[in-house]
């Protein structure tokens, strides 16, 4: 949508400049707001999302939700209230008038309160093992669903719950401050009684008494529980190296730790050309260290997007200054001297390593829960203990759009796998049929990634790839697996809808 003037509110605004099913972007004062059209009825909300303030007028209108172009966050147009993650947070909400055939929008609108069931029927307390996009979503899906039993949240990191994504992103790129990655304010927790205790690790698991102990020997008991546990990075065994020259990326802490280590850095080693490793490669470049990237496969990412793909990001990387070195491993590392498998050696200040997670279901598996390459879940995200659901890089659920049971380590799937634990566990019953959803930034460009396909027999290529202009969809069959976008946020909004729609 093209960056015309915002009509203004001041005089009102024809309904039938609103096109029906559609949306019109309006100004009043210094706030924009979207006037939204279903026939007769129409709805004033925010113009942009409350995750990271996307243009909500380039998004989708679907039903009686609003769905962002970047993230695919998604609102309730009639309350403005969040649905999905990533956002967290509502979108205003705001009355509207109508006079004669002009719609004028009054005061925002205070969201009603939530009302649940007898207090017999819920869980008079829940314990959430992980404080990382599942639990916190969570966390705030109990509280903004009404619940307010005794809610306890176990996070093994020094840091409350944060901005993640980021790491790799903006904040490791130096132009993210450090005050946009809590994802709530200290005071928060207390306001909402949630207990949050860091720093934490639980040590065991009694399903059938309904106990968790951490490894201080403090232990909690429970109606409903949580595991949120993530994922742990693979450590890489490197002959000769000091246990403190390799550097992994997945708290706060070690995106801290890793900043310090490349203040002074003139070069820096990548392991690693996964998604994590590539983000990690085009922050390190905008602070203009040189970047070696080592790869053990040919292609980056080809078993994840396809050789095509593949080479154009590694292209794209080029183009940005780091070097590749494909095909190779690393034979050891001796002070600041990395020997590859092809005898080439190279001179590094750091190395940071990204060669992929293992689920953490330690606890899970000491506990008895069934397994298999992660977590068994249901459709509720319920394991085969009662009272006990997980969500987040340790779930494997059944997912129809596939029609296979899946395990996916990505932000949003964990928020939206949070949401919906936490609403079974009040007894809404809600399957979990999101659309896994990620998106990966590299400098400028953002590859937006819908759905999951592990193998695949065709790849279709919309459009090109070097114009940032294209649409990569992923066949099995007469199935449709995944799609990849870049430059088509609609499209890629527009292809998740449609799915979830099919039943």
């Amino acid at each position: 949508m093209p960056d015309n003037p915002t009509p203004s509110l001041t005089d009102g605004i024809l309904l039938t400049d609103i096109p029906d099913e559609g949306m019109l972007r309006v100004s009043r004062g210094d706030e924009e707001l979207l006037l939204i059209r279903r026939g007769q009825d129409v709805f004033a909300v925010g113009a942009h999302c409350s995750h990271y303030h996307g243009p909500l007028a380039e998004g989708l209108l679907a039903g009686n939700t609003l769905r962002c172009p970047l993230h695919h966050a998604c609102f309730d147009i009639r309350t403005g209230e969040v649905l999905r993650a990533p956002a967290l947070d509502p979108i205003s909400c705001f009355r509207v008038e109508k006079r004669g055939d002009r719609i004028f929008v009054g005061e925002k609108l205070v969201a009603p309160s939530r009302k649940l069931a007898a207090a017999s029927s819920l869980p008079r307390s829940v314990v959430i093992v992980g404080g990382g996009a599942a639990g916190i979503a969570a966390a705030l899906t109990l509280r903004r669903e009404g619940y307010e039993g005794e809610l306890t949240m176990i996070s093994a990191d020094d840091a409350a719950p944060y901005d993640r994504p980021n790491l790799s992103k903006d904040y490791l790129a130096g132009t993210a401050p450090e005050e946009w990655m809590p994802l709530r304010s200290p005071d928060f927790y207390r306001d909402h009684r949630i207990d949050l205790i860091l720093n934490a690790r639980a040590a065991a698991l009694d399903p059938s008494n309904r106990r968790v102990t951490l490894t201080s020997g403090r232990t909690f008991s429970y109606d409903a529980l949580l595991l949120a546990t993530g994922a742990e990075p693979i450590r890489l065994p490197i002959p000769g190296a000091r246990e403190d020259q390799i550097s992994y990326l997945r708290t706060f802490a070690d995106c801290r730790a890793i900043i310090n280590r490349v203040a002074a850095a003139k070069r820096v080693a990548v392991v690693g050309a996964s998604f994590i490793g590539l983000e990690v490669a085009a922050s390190l470049r905008a602070r203009n260290i040189e970047v070696h990237v080592i790869e053990r496969e040919t292609v980056p990412m080809e078993h994840v997007l396809g050789r095509e793909v593949g080479r154009f990001l590694q292209s794209w990387h080029q183009s940005h200054g780091v070097i590749f070195h494909l095909g190779v491993t690393i034979e050891q590392l001796q002070g600041g001297k990395l020997t590859l498998s092809d005898q080439n050696r190279i001179d590094v200040d750091a190395v940071v390593a990204g060669v992929g997670v293992r689920p953490a279901v330690a606890l899970a598996e000491a506990a008895g829960l069934a397994l298999d390459r992660g977590l068994i879940v249901d459709e509720y995200l319920q394991t085969s203990a009662p009272g006990v659901f997980a969500a987040g890089d340790i779930a494997r659920w059944p997912d129809r759009h596939s029609g296979e049971r899946i395990r996916v380590e990505h932000w949003v799937v964990a928020e939206r796998q949070g949401q919906t634990a936490a609403r079974n566990m009040l007894g809404q019953a809600e399957r979990f049929q999101a659309v896994p959803f990620f998106w990966s930034q590299h400098y400028d460009l953002t590859i937006n990634y819908l759905g999951h396909a592990e193998r695949w027999d065709r790849i279709d290529i919309d459009g090109r790839l070097e114009a940032r202009d294209c649409a990569v969809r992923y066949q099995r069959g007469d199935r449709r697996l995944a799609i990849a976008t870049v430059g088509r946020d609609r499209e890629s909004l527009q292809t998740e809808w449609a799915q979830e729609s099919r039943r």
